[in-house]
């Protein structure tokens, strides 16, 4: 009967040591200081700083990112943990250690290529495929515009219109790099010349043909 009345009394003091024991325990644990973490994310496959990597501390709202050369540095308190992310990287926590003599800690945080998969996404200008298709085989095309694009490719009329077309900058290139030529070509002596030429006749008389000698008014 009498160990039942100090039962009880002897689970009130066990809980009562417990309890104490947990706040002393607190009450020597020394508050966590503030820490200047500084390093380097890179690759894990060729070393190379993986630029504008977020380095975000984990349920606050403080964070910062890297250069362009993955360099970063921030202040963080100790048993922080700070996350880092990347798009195509993992995600990688780390875990600030509590154990440092100094206010300053330098790492170089690694990370590993992830390849990232987006669906497919088909934009159509209608409502559904079927529809697209019927508006395409059945397009009413006009016929002054058919016409009109036949006309601008004809051969008489591409022809014409090459033979029209002003010289653009690499044709007039060649042409002074040619006459640069020429006068090298014949510097200190009289040039030939193309009266007794029969391919310079052939080409007059072949212009004349075509008429482009006559006066356009």
């Amino acid at each position: 009967m009498q160990f039942r009345k100090l039962f009880p009394l002897l689970i009130l003091f066990i809980g009562l040591v417990f309890f104490l024991s947990v706040l002393t325990a607190q009450g020597q644990r020394r508050p966590r200081r503030v820490v200047q973490f500084s390093g380097l994310v890179v690759t894990g496959d060729s070393l190379a700083p993986v630029p504008y990597t977020t380095v975000w501390v984990k349920n606050t709202r403080r964070g910062t990112i890297t250069d362009f050369y993955g360099f970063f540095s921030i202040a963080v308190y100790e048993r922080d943990t700070l996350r880092f992310s990347s798009v195509g990287f993992k995600e990688v926590l780390y875990v600030v250690p509590d154990t440092l003599s100094q206010p300053r800690y330098s790492a170089i945080q690694i990370m590993s290529r992830d390849t990232v998969y987006l669906p497919e996404t088909v934009i159509y200008p209608w409502p559904t495929r079927e529809q697209f298709r019927h508006a395409f085989i059945y397009a009413d095309i006009p016929d002054d515009d058919y016409d009109r694009a036949m006309r601008n490719l004809a051969r008489a009329e591409m022809k014409e219109r090459m033979q029209n077309l002003p010289m653009d900058g690499g044709m007039n290139y060649r042409h002074a790099m040619q006459q640069q030529t020429q006068r090298l070509y014949y510097a200190g002596q009289a040039p030939p010349m193309r009266i007794f030429d029969p391919f310079a006749w052939g080409e007059f008389f072949k212009a004349w043909r075509e008429g482009k000698f006559k006066r356009q008014d």
